[in-house]
């Protein structure tokens, strides 16, 4: 799957039907995973990092790892068709690019199942 068949999530609507899909917590994120079934093969990805976790610096330097995590990972891995949100958790900070790779790797397939 090519790397443009990934869009972004931007209706509160598509983050709260996420939320009735599957979850897989991991130490850094937790991934919710919830098929559209709209015939469109489309990947779509959400990340929401809350207040909670840190200041704005922090959450946006959150959001940026979680966005290059998806480009790397979500195309090869992601499931087709179904919407992919990444909830940011505080160990998620200082944990390490190349953990948070195989933590989403590891997700993804357990979402699979």
């Amino acid at each position: 799957m090519n790397a443009s068949a990934l869009a972004r999530l931007t209706l509160r609507k598509d983050y709260l039907a996420a939320n009735a899909g599957k979850r897989a917590p991991m130490p850094g994120f937790v991934l919710l995973v919830r098929a559209r079934g709209d015939d469109d093969a489309t990947m779509r990805i959400g990340i929401t990092v809350s207040k909670k976790v840190g200041n704005a610096v922090v959450r946006n330097r959150m959001k940026r790892r979680f966005r290059e995590l998806a480009r790397a990972i979500l195309p090869a891995e992601g499931i087709a068709g179904a919407d992919h949100v990444l909830i940011g958790r505080n160990s998620g900070i200082e944990r390490d690019f190349a953990a948070l790779r195989t933590d989403l790797t590891k997700a993804l397939a357990k979402v699979r199942k």
